[in-house]
């Protein structure tokens, strides 16, 4: 997959564009636990990332991919695409972004520009987590349009990228289970409750 890379500076700064450290960076021990490095997606994970926009949200037809820098996150971005195309679906953008940078305006507008039905996000917490307070700030992106691979699925990402940021965001499991985030919360369904919370906010 062509990534139109972001450039890593950019004059116009939001506030708390500074370093983000995510607590969760040592290894994945729960289906949605992610490190600081994403792990490789898992085929089960692909199908219910498609399956959250073909299923919970029919009519969507074309997408705007966003994903790291790192290989995993690549693979699964580039996956994504794949089996979009294969469905008939359009992807209108792929943009990468850096794990750190002056700004985050660039890969934002770039992300958004074309207005798609939704988003899909392959990313590390940390990168990601900055990226989504520009996003907020500065463009008509909507997480209640977004989904997201298993790596976002970290219950420290809502706190890190600010109260509100992410209400509405959903992703997948590397089990093929699902998890979304509300009211500052990370949840997950279980087969004997209604949901488990599962962030810290702060």
């Amino acid at each position: 997959m062509t990534a139109h890379t972001a450039a890593d500076t950019e004059p116009n700064a939001a506030p708390n564009d500074g370093p983000i450290t995510t607590p969760n960076d040592g290894p994945n021990d729960g289906p949605n636990s992610g490190p600081a490095t994403p792990r490789p997606h898992t085929g089960v994970e692909l199908a219910a990332l498609v399956g959250l926009l073909t299923t919970a949200k029919p009519g969507i037809e074309t997408v705007a991919i966003g994903h790291s820098r790192d290989d995993a996150s690549r693979a699964a971005a580039y996956a994504f695409a794949e089996s979009w195309r294969a469905r008939g679906g359009t992807v209108l953008a792929e943009v990468d972004w850096p794990e750190s940078a002056a700004s985050w305006l660039r890969p934002a507008r770039r992300l958004t520009a074309q207005t798609p039905d939704a988003w899909v996000i392959a990313a590390a917490v940390p990168g990601f987590a900055r990226l989504a307070r520009r996003l907020r700030q500065s463009t008509d992106f909507d997480p209640a349009r977004t989904v997201a691979f298993a790596s976002l699925g970290d219950p420290h990402l809502p706190a890190l990228a600010g109260p509100g940021t992410l209400d509405g965001l959903r992703g997948a499991t590397a089990d093929g289970g699902t998890w979304d985030v509300q009211d500052g919360w990370l949840t997950s369904p279980e087969p004997n409750a209604a949901s488990r919370k599962r962030s810290c906010p702060r």
